[in-house]
């Protein structure tokens, strides 16, 4: 039965890989500006303007994040006396090296710089200097990147790291050897 189950999940997955390909390949048609190394493993909504994304070299986007290159909310305003021409509209450009979380939502205007960790579930709606972490909803600065990294090594799962080439036997290895430690719950202020 676990054969049954593995060609069912295998045709699952190759028929999500080939529509989050379309949705990729059909927003670059549409003028997204996308560079190289760019790896989006599921689907990303790119918007109804994808021509004011620019996304940069060695990126990389998370399941179900969400670009937002305009406003919706003016559809109500226009129906106020004055305010007919309300319109809510800009871009969204990402640099080098970025890595998005899952389910983040970017709004128009901003601008994520180079070497950018943006935290799973934010809300960005201010730009990002280059080499920061942003977390939250609204999403504001939580580190550096250096200082990300530090906290990163200091935590780092030991394992010998040529078990790397070989997937199943490092999941042997870290399923029999990855110490039961867990976070402590923090008081919010």
């Amino acid at each position: 039965m676990i054969f049954i189950y593995r060609i069912v999940l295998k045709i699952h997955s190759t028929y999500h890989t080939f529509l989050n390909k379309a949705s990729l390949e059909v927003a670059k048609y549409r003028g997204m500006k996308v560079g190289k190394n760019f790896n989006m493993p599921d689907k990303i909504y790119f918007g109804t303007e994808p021509y004011l994304i620019e996304i940069g070299n060695d990126v990389n986007i998370a399941a179900g994040v969400r670009f937002v290159n305009h406003g919706g909310t003016t559809t109500l305003l226009r129906k106020l006396p004055g305010y007919e021409d309300a319109r809510i509209m800009g871009r969204i450009k990402i640099g080098n090296n970025c890595t998005i979380g899952i389910n983040c939502v970017i709004t128009q205007d901003v601008q994520i710089g180079n070497n950018c960790i943006l935290g799973a579930n934010s809300v960005l709606s201010q730009s990002m200097p280059d080499n920061t972490v942003f977390i939250g909803n609204p999403a504001q600065f939580l580190c550096t990147i250096e200082d990300y990294g530090d906290i990163v090594l200091k935590n780092n799962p030991d394992y010998p790291r040529e078990l790397e080439k070989d997937r199943k036997k490092l999941d042997e290895y870290i399923k029999a050897n990855l110490p039961h430690k867990y976070k402590k719950a923090r008081r919010i202020r």
